[in-house]
C-alpha cells in the first residue's frame, strides 16, 4: 500500500516536494518509481530509485527534481523545483521489488493514489 501526498497548486519556477508512505511492505527491499500522468496523455515515468539508492530521471526533468528515499520512514521523496507548466500533471508513485525496466508501468504490483500537481500563475 502506497500513500502519495505533497502535491498542490505552485506558481512556475516553485517548488513542492512529495512524499509517497509505504506500508505493508519490507520498503528497503523495494524500487520506487514516480510516474505523472497529465490530463489527455498517457502515464510517463518520472524518475526511480532503488534498494540501494540508485537513481536516474527522464531528461524532462534532470537537473530539477530529486528522489530520495528514507527507510526508517518507509517514505520516498520527490523534490521537484523550477516548476514548469509542463510539469502539471497527478503524480504516481509504484513499487515493487524485481524490477527489470523502471520506466515501464508494467514493472511495478503496487501503485499509490496520486497526488495532483498543477503549476500556474
Amino acid at each position: 500500500q502506497l500513500q502519495a501526498s505533497g502535491g498542490g497548486l505552485v506558481q512556475p519556477g516553485g517548488s513542492l516536494r512529495l512524499s509517497c508512505e509505504a506500508s505493508g511492505i519490507t520498503f528497503n527491499y523495494y524500487t520506487i518509481g514516480w510516474f505523472r500522468q497529465a490530463p489527455g496523455k498517457e502515464r510517463e515515468w518520472v524518475s526511480h530509485i532503488t534498494s540501494v539508492n540508485s537513481t536516474l530521471y527522464a531528461d524532462s526533468v534532470s537537473g530539477r527534481f530529486t528522489i530520495s528515499r528514507n527507510n526508517a520512514m518507509n517514505t520516498v521523496f520527490l523534490q521537484t523545483n523550477d516548476l514548469k507548466y509542463e510539469d502539471t500533471a497527478v503524480y504516481y508513485c509504484a513499487a515493487d521489488i524485481v524490477v527489470l525496466r523502471p520506466s515501464e508501468t508494467f514493472e511495478y504490483g503496487y501503485w499509490g493514489q496520486g497526488t495532483l500537481v498543477t503549476v500556474s500563475s
